[in-house]
């Protein structure tokens, strides 16, 4: 029997889960959790085998509450189920100590599927994910644009820190949310986003957000 906690701020989302789940013999659902810090705090008086998490949570999101559960409680397999496709997630959540991630709009049969092989000991990633990431990797990146006379216009290559920097500048984030996301200063995050600027050749965000979306350099 795989003893499992459902972690997600939406009750109504974590209900119709436990719904789908409770019809599997092999499935116990354990205990709710709404945040990052109830589970921490469930998982102290809680035993289970395994974690279904989101990332966009209130007060502590799914990276940061990975990190910590890995540290109180590396035995938990940790299976990410989110609505965010974008690779960079996917990179940040496995780095950190997740087994799994899987999309929200999976359906019953691949959620069960997934939750059995990852408390076996194997990862697992949703297919539509895999082939997205494996389309990429096999397609060449291109290093220029247009610009508006239609000249090429070249691109230093970015570093993994200022990748990580423009995904969350494309999400929306401001700087001050970013330095508290990557756990650095605002000045720091501001010196990326000029030096994005400047590999770019761009001017602003709005310009740097639409290079790198025509470069393929985000999704």
């Amino acid at each position: 029997m795989i003893k499992l906690v459902l972690t997600d701020d939406h009750k109504l989302f974590r209900e119709g889960i436990k719904a789908l789940l409770t019809e599997d013999e092999t499935i116990e659902i354990a205990g709710e959790a709404g945040s990052g810090n109830e589970l921490l705090t469930l998982l102290a008086t809680v035993p289970a085998d395994m974690v279904l998490l989101d990332i966009s949570m209130p007060e502590m999101d799914g990276l940061e509450t990975i990190k910590l559960l890995r540290q109180q409680h590396p035995s938990v397999k940790v299976m990410v189920l989110s609505m965010l496709d974008n690779e960079w997630y996917v990179q940040q959540m496995l780095e950190v100590g997740a087994a799994g991630y899987l999309l929200k709009n999976i359906s019953k049969e691949e959620l069960r599927a997934a939750i059995n092989m990852v408390a076996s000991g194997m990862q697992y990633i949703s297919p539509n994910l895999t082939i997205d990431f494996l389309r990429k990797s096999n397609a060449p990146a291109p290093a220029f644009t247009l610009d508006q006379d239609n000249n090429k216009k070249p691109h230093k290559e970015l570093s993994k820190r200022e990748m990580e920097v423009l995904n969350l500048i494309s999400e929306g984030f401001t700087n001050a949310e970013i330095s508290e996301r990557l756990f650095t200063s605002k000045r720091t995050i501001e010196t990326h986003r000029q030096n994005l600027l400047e590999k770019t050749q761009t001017k602003n965000t709005a310009a740097l957000i639409k290079f790198a979306v025509l470069n393929g350099i985000i999704s």
